[in-house]
Parts: structure tokens; C-alpha cells; sequence
């Protein structure tokens, strides 16, 4: 079988680590091979980067600093262990990729959607998601939630208002870079939500093999819409 990749995106506290745990033990019971990995991270030097990265103690990184970091860890990531996993056919489920730099960093930081995108570009060298997930949830009481229990690291302390810009980031992004983005309604209880998200990659994987276009929605339950 060929190798799938799935990027799971979204706000801090939308419930992508999860869901994660809960698609790794579905398809892995269905006998399919599964690569979990995070951003930033997944490898060593990866992990090193994610440290210095939210590190509370580097109140004074620069944006331009931030954003290129977050693109040398998925470039490190891509090339030594997403793309080897996908050549050996197995399923990578990712939690986040460069949807994320474009929120956070293209429209959060304020450096720009696509002079973020060039960033990563040369980075990651072409490789995109096949599928993405994008988990929909106004992040300001999830992350209240996150931060309470445990302080918060670097991004996650930024604050209501870049918080909120990061998730309009993602909504004017997946206005532009809509290919294989299904949206995830992440509103609703963690039962109903690991649905939705089984239920678009395994449409996503009928749709592969059928060679044809499949609309992601469970049935009767309508599209899932955002404003």
C-alpha cells in the first residue's frame, strides 16, 4: 500500500493530541502501520528546537528566529523520518505541520502568509499532507483550560489577543489552501469528534483507491461550516 500522510491542525487546546492517540489505536487495530509523530519535534535535533522553542525563559526571540526554526525542525522531520515512512507505506499521522507557521507565525507574528510559506518551502521541499484535519473550536476556553492545569509554555502564555488572531490566521488560510482540508467540528464531545475525524480519513482512503472525489460529511449530519 502506498504511504498516507495526515497533518492534524488547529488551536492550542483543540484536542489534536487526543484525537491522535485515539486514530493511532483505530487504524492500528485495522492492522495498518502507523507513524506518530509532532511538530515541532519528531526527531532529536527536531525535539532540541521544540525545547528552545518554548522555552518560557526566550521572552525575547524574534519572530523572523521563530518562524525559521519552526521550518528547520520540519525540514529535519521531513527528510528523516515523515518521508522514509511514507516510502515504506505506512500511515504518518502528524500533529501539526506548516498550516501551523502560516497561523502562527504568517499571521500572528505578522510576517506574512506566503513569505512564511517561502520559508518552508525551501524546507520541506515539496512534501504536503495528503489529508489535513483541521479541528474547528474557538480556542479562548480551551486554552484557559490548558493553561490553568499547567501553566503554559512559550506560544500557549502569548495571550487572548494573538491567540485569537492565530485562529482567524486559520481561517483566512484555509480560504486560500482549502485542497484536502477537512474541517473538524471540535465543539462537540471526544466520542463524536474521533468520529468525524475516522470517518474523513477513511472516505479519504475509499476516495484514493476509487480514484475519485468523496465528500467529507457523516451522513445526516451536514457540513461542517464556520464563519
Amino acid at each position: 500500500m502506498k504511504g498516507i500522510f495526515i497533518a492534524l491542525e488547529g488551536p492550542d487546546g483543540s484536542g489534536k493530541s487526543t484525537m491522535i492517540k485515539g486514530l493511532e489505536e483505530y487504524f492500528k487495530n485495522k492492522g495498518m502501520d502507523i507513524v506518530v509523530t509532532r511538530e515541532p519535534g519528531g526527531t532529536p535535533i527536531g525535539e532540541a528546537i521544540r525545547r528552545i522553542l518554548l522555552d518560557n525563559r526566550n521572552k525575547n526571540m524574534l519572530a523572523e528566529t521563530e518562524a525559521l526554526l519552526y521550518a528547520a525542525s520540519r525540514g529535519q522531520h521531513v527528510m528523516e523520518k515523515i518521508l522514509p515512512a511514507i516510502k515504506a507505506g505506512k500511515m504518518v499521522l502528524c500533529d501539526r505541520f506548516i498550516l501551523s507557521s502560516l497561523a502562527y507565525q504568517g499571521v500572528g507574528r505578522g510576517l506574512g502568509i506566503e513569505e512564511v510559506r517561502m520559508i518552508n518551502d525551501f524546507a520541506i521541499k515539496g512534501i504536503r499532507p495528503d489529508l489535513t484535519l483541521f479541528y474547528h473550536v474557538d480556542p479562548e476556553t480551551t486554552l484557559h483550560r490548558k493553561t490553568r492545569k499547567r501553566g503554559g509554555d512559550r506560544l500557549e502564555k502569548e495571550g487572548a489577543d494573538f491567540h485569537r488572531k492565530v485562529y482567524h490566521g486559520y481561517l483566512e488560510i484555509l480560504e486560500k489552501y482549502s485542497n484536502n482540508v477537512k474541517v473538524i467540528d471540535a465543539t462537540k464531545s471526544k466520542k463524536e469528534v474521533l468520529n468525524q475525524s475516522i470517518y474523513c480519513i477513511e472516505e479519504f482512503l475509499k476516495g484514493r483507491k476509487k480514484n475519485e472525489t468523496y465528500n467529507c460529511h457523516s451522513p445526516g449530519s451536514g457540513r461542517t461550516k464556520f464563519n
